[in-house]
């Protein structure tokens, strides 16, 4: 089919299936132009809660429809592809969590909401790049902290919180841990008066955090976001040009919002395959065909669900 017909078949059948199309901000442009709700994981996941519709199309990774699946039970959601998974989300077993906490008893255990729903059913908090910070804030300042997965995340948050007990797993996102300093360096020098925006998961947080905790680097403005605070800031900012620090595919929707101003990347080579991996035919069989139902064990959501409402309560 054509674009033109499968957004048409789409909108069709989004009726008769009283379903409700999600979408990360890292989905390829056509699946975002389909969508009802685009986001990061945090809003997304309240959005999931609150929509009226009963079936849900997930568009982003896995471990996002689990958490979906997990905050409402009582919908069906469905991922248009089950291999869209996540190398962040594979860099920690339970069996490894499991261990890491009985080195460290009576630690709180923190994980990023890049986890599976049986990571999260082991965890006292989840949070997303959003909300760390306030989560970790949250607790009190005798309790020592495991955080998990990402460290260079973990790394910014011990950083601005000024936390001494907090320790953080060695895992990363493939796709940020990609984006070097001297890639960011590169694109800075060739926008004059750009704004610098970046994800707390990226490799080059950490050769630069000291310049980024005042505000500045390299003379240029600077802020560390989730993607959500980076669409809300970029669409609020006096600045025309902007070096965005994280996957590519949230040029789309910041330049779509905002035609006069200019949006580069750090890298073009920061792009998540397992985000590309549903396509808008891929959601139209999902709705024609109810593929493919993301279910969360009973025992494992319930567990889960104390970190996940935790973190939607700090927000």
């Amino acid at each position: 089919m054509q674009i033109k017909d499968l957004n048409r078949s789409i909108e069709r059948l989004k009726k008769e299936r009283d379903a409700v199309i999600l979408a990360h901000n890292y989905q390829i442009p056509e699946v975002q132009d389909v969508a009802d709700i685009i986001g990061d994981s945090l809003n997304l996941s309240r959005q999931a809660a609150k929509v009226p519709q009963k079936v849900i199309i997930f568009c982003g990774v896995h471990f996002m429809a689990e958490t979906a699946a997990i905050i409402s039970p009582d919908k069906r959601v469905l991922i248009p592809d089950t291999q869209a998974g996540c190398s962040l989300s594979d860099s920690i077993t339970v069996q490894e969590l499991r261990e890491w906490k009985k080195d460290h008893p009576g630690a709180v255990a923190v994980g990023y909401v890049n986890t599976t729903a049986a990571i999260k059913s082991e965890l006292d908090y989840c949070c997303t790049s959003s909300n760390a910070i306030n989560v970790v804030n949250s607790i009190p300042a005798d309790r020592e902290i495991l955080f998990l997965p990402d460290m260079f995340l973990g790394s910014y948050v011990s950083k601005t919180t000024g936390r001494k007990n907090m320790f953080v797993w060695a895992g990363e996102c493939h796709v940020h841990a990609g984006i070097s300093a001297s890639d960011v360096n590169e694109k800075i020098r060739t926008l004059e008066d750009a704004e610098f925006i970046i994800h707390p998961e990226c490799s080059c947080t950490t050769p630069i955090l000291y310049d980024m905790s005042t505000g500045t680097y390299q003379n240029k403005a600077v802020s560390v976001l989730s993607t959500e605070g980076m669409m809300n800031h970029v669409n609020n900012s006096g600045s025309k040009n902007f070096v965005v620090a994280t996957e590519t595919g949230v040029l789309y929707r910041m330049r779509k919002q905002n035609p006069q101003k200019r949006f580069v990347a750090a890298s073009e080579k920061a792009e998540c395959q397992y985000m590309k991996m549903i396509t808008l035919q891929k959601i139209h069989d999902s709705l024609l065909h109810d593929r493919y139902h993301v279910t969360v064990k009973k025992d494992i959501a319930k567990k889960a669900r104390l970190a996940i409402d935790r973190m939607l309560a700090i927000g």
